[in-house]
């Protein structure tokens, strides 16, 4: 080859330049083209998406509507877009120095009043609105495709005030979208991570729901959710009640139904499943606490869900937890605990009714932590132990820790056991087991699973928390599994 013909040097730049040709023909001809209606519209839009503004009061309307998928759709899409804006700002800009477009094409009433003085590539206005948009379809797609044109606007506004070339809306909004794909790597939807449909269940579909009874507990403010339900299922019957009547009109409900429903808190879907489980019918459960976590670890998360798993006939078996011990028993689809935390429940009782269920957790746990006291002791595994929490999950939890855990699949065989041993500073300790999450090996504290679990030396008057409810044990106490006892509709993934 001729040593003046050097094609790994000068073929870039031609086509380099050819590409930045086509962008600037493209930025011209947008100016030039007639908007109708965006005049108004695109620069206001533009603005507003300064720092995020536009997106964190999308994502708080978006909660607002307090449906639990809403709330995750608007967590994820803020996380993306932070993910986003923190790779545009710390690499992007400055990787690529480019000059922003000049004006003179671009009519001064689409111009913005104050210019940005960053670099142009790539656009990180682009980045943030692929970023929360492509976030938000991931876990939610209804409210993906009511935020794309917004997304879509934002983007094209970036065009049309001048401040950037459509490549540099093009790789932002790749980057954004790559970064919300990265986060979903990070923590998978819950679409990901769909409980097994196993073991299934041989239960009656009723496509109008006859012959459910549901009863709701009132004072969880079910009326709206029971609606919905009535809705898709008329010829269901409602049985609405106050929390003291809850177990009773439970035992009526389960004498004359062919499934058992419930809707309200931890504490009555516990009392309808030990009912359900000793009449031996299916259960439907209807999320209409707080927490919710039966139901939504069950993939029920409103009326919607439930409709569909009845009307079809959908449902699985799964475990439940027994404990036992000096002439006291009871059922457990969740947990159970001893320690701190049945103290902690007792105070969120106390205050909930004055402030409200979370402001009483709060005050709840406050309080406890305060508090001068002195570490359970229980034998624990051979050993007699000084402890100030132990944690029995029904099932194995995942990504326990501050963030809320959740289980995959609730007929593992096995209870997930959490120990936080006794020592000084309980308030230290048990944040550490907090903040450890799945590591949780170490001097304050440690976690197995196990399929039964036995306690001796309980000393009389020691609290037991279980589904919400409080007891108090003393002398012996085991826990136990009961393997698939629990027969509960849920929608099964389609093919």
């Amino acid at each position: 080859m001729s040593p003046d013909v050097d094609l790994t040097a000068r073929r870039p730049g031609p086509l380099r330049d050819r590409l930045r040709a086509l962008d600037s023909r493209l930025f011209e001809f947008a100016a030039g083209r007639n908007w109708p209606a965006a005049e108004p519209v695109l620069p206001r839009l533009s603005r507003s998406a300064n720092h995020g503004v536009l997106w964190f009061a999308t994502a708080a309307a978006m909660a607002a509507s307090r449906t639990p998928r809403s709330r995750r759709a608007a967590a994820r899409g803020l996380a993306s877009l932070t993910l986003a804006s923190l790779t545009i700002n710390t690499l992007g800009k400055r990787s690529v120095r480019r000059t922003r477009p000049v004006l003179d094409p671009v009519p001064l009433v689409r111009q913005l009043k104050r210019q940005p003085i960053t670099t142009s590539f790539p656009s990180g206005h682009s980045a943030s609105a692929a970023a929360f948009a492509t976030g938000v379809a991931l876990e939610s797609p209804a409210w993906g495709a009511a935020v794309a044109p917004i997304a879509w606007s934002v983007a094209l506004s970036r065009v049309y005030t001048g401040v950037h070339f459509p490549s540099d809306v093009l790789a932002g909004a790749a980057l954004g979208a790559g970064a919300a794909f990265a986060v979903r790597g990070l923590v998978p939807t819950r679409a990901q991570v769909v409980p097994p449909a196993r073991p299934r269940a041989q239960v009656p579909a009723l496509p109008d729901g006859e012959g459910l009874v549901m009863v709701a507990n009132t004072a969880s403010g079910t009326a709206e959710r029971v609606r919905a339900l009535h809705d898709g299922l008329p010829l269901a019957e409602i049985v609405e009640c106050e929390p003291t009547d809850v177990r009773a009109e439970s035992e009526k409900a389960a004498a004359r139904a062919t499934v058992l429903g419930v809707c309200g808190g931890d504490g009555t879907v516990n009392a309808a499943a030990e009912i359900a489980l000793r009449h031996g019918v299916p259960l439907a459960v209807l999320p209409g606490g707080t927490l919710n976590h039966f139901a939504y670890d069950l993939g029920v998360e409103g009326a919607r869900d439930l409709t569909r798993a009845v009307r079809q006939g959908e449902a699985v078996r799964v475990d439940a937890g027994r404990f036992s011990g000096d002439g006291r028993e009871g059922v457990f689809v969740n947990s159970c605990s001893l320690g701190v935390y049945p103290e902690l429940v007792r105070e969120r009782e106390r205050w909930s009714r004055r402030i409200g269920g979370w402001p009483a957790g709060v005050v709840g746990a406050l309080r406890v932590l305060r508090a001068d006291r002195h570490p359970l002791e229980a034998g624990f595994r051979g050993r007699t132990r000084p402890l100030w929490l132990l944690f029995v999950g029904n099932g194995t939890y995942h990504r326990m820790g501050l963030t809320p855990g959740r289980r995959t699949d609730l007929a593992d065989g096995q209870f997930d056991v959490r120990v936080v041993h006794g020592g000084r500073r309980p308030a230290l300790r048990l944040l550490a087991a907090a903040v450890a999450g799945p590591l949780t090996r170490s001097p304050a504290h440690a976690a197995v699973q196990v399929g039964r679990l036995h306690l001796s030396g309980v000393a009389p008057g020691t609290l037991l928390a279980y589904d919400g409810e409080v007891t108090e044990v003393e002398g012996e106490v085991t826990l136990e599994k009961l393997p698939e006892a629990l027969t509960v509709y849920r929608p099964l993934p389609r093919n």
